[in-house]
């Protein structure tokens, strides 16, 4: 679902400043790696037919699947559905 850096920070036990300085120092920030992880997530998710992309783009955060379907674009070169419509066939 929809992650924030407050959230992340409540669970750690730590300030959003905090959180974003301790990122800083490693050479990351929130938004890097809550990109990365829900571009991981996303491809394992794609190769689950069980989920339909509405879902993968509610389990990832993004608002609506067209969101997800853009992201997951940029990442990879090809729709969800092209993918999933390659790999179903191969």
């Amino acid at each position: 679902g929809k992650v924030t850096i407050e959230d992340v920070a409540a669970k750690l036990a730590l300030s959003v400043r905090t959180l974003r300085r301790k990122l800083q120092t490693r050479g990351t920030s929130f938004k890097e790696l809550l990109t990365q992880t829900r571009r991981e997530l996303g491809e394992r998710y794609i190769h689950d037919n069980n989920l339909s992309l509405t879902e993968i783009a509610f389990l990832l955060g993004f608002s609506d699947s067209s969101s997800f379907s853009r992201a997951y674009r940029s990442w990879t070169g090809q729709s969800p559905s092209e993918f999933r419509s390659a790999h179903h066939s191969s």
